[in-house]
């Protein structure tokens, strides 16, 4: 499994992630609701888990490993200084 709980309680996101980790994560996040997510180390990541992350209202820490993802996550100029 590529989500998994780190010693610190930090809710850790590696390798490939594929659809079959939106459940598991979901059911993290709400047993430890304050965790931190951290992404860093996620190679690749099925949308239905940024799903459930968006969902949560979560900032994961540090940028996410995923390219794609990293991109659509990184504020755009136009949004810089703005509130949604």
């Amino acid at each position: 499994m590529t989500v998994r709980r780190s010693d610190e309680g930090t809710i850790v996101l590696e390798g490939i992630c594929p659809v079959e980790d939106a459940e598991p994560l979901l059911q993290m996040l709400q047993n430890a609701p304050g965790a931190a997510v951290n992404w860093t180390q996620c190679r690749q990541l099925h949308t239905a888990v940024l799903q459930i992350i968006l969902a949560s209202g979560m900032f994961p820490t540090g940028q996410c490993g995923d390219p794609w993802v990293a991109d659509f996550w990184a504020p755009k100029p136009s949004q810089t200084g703005t509130r949604g």
